[in-house]
């Protein structure tokens, strides 16, 4: 997992250390059992993510899925296909999270 978190995050996961570490082993063991690779797990993710509206855990799997491989194409795209499940407005609000996203990497 990429180790660049958002600074408000890093401070609550070093107050709650065991916490965070039992979260982020139960993701990872969780990816390990499954047949799909990590990229495509990290795509589930956001579109989950985007379904739930949580610009958080967007910001994060979209992360996670570049840094597993994942094209700025098929992040945008794995969040395009939920337009006709969740809507055009939540999925607008998830492309944007990840334009910011896209746009500070660059």
């Amino acid at each position: 997992m990429t180790k660049d978190f958002p600074k408000w995050y890093g401070k609550v996961r070093q107050q709650y250390r065991e916490s965070f570490e039992a979260l982020e082993n139960l993701g990872e063991t969780i990816r390990k059992q499954g047949p799909l690779d990590e990229k495509t797990s990290h795509l589930i993710q956001l579109a989950a993510a985007a379904a739930i509206r949580s610009e958080g855990s967007v910001h994060s799997h979209a992360r996670r899925a570049i840094t597993a491989g994942a094209t700025p194409e098929e992040i945008c795209h794995t969040i395009m296909l939920l337009t006709s499940t969740i809507g055009f407005p939540t999925t607008s609000a998830a492309l944007s999270w990840v334009h910011d996203l896209l746009e500070e990497k660059k």
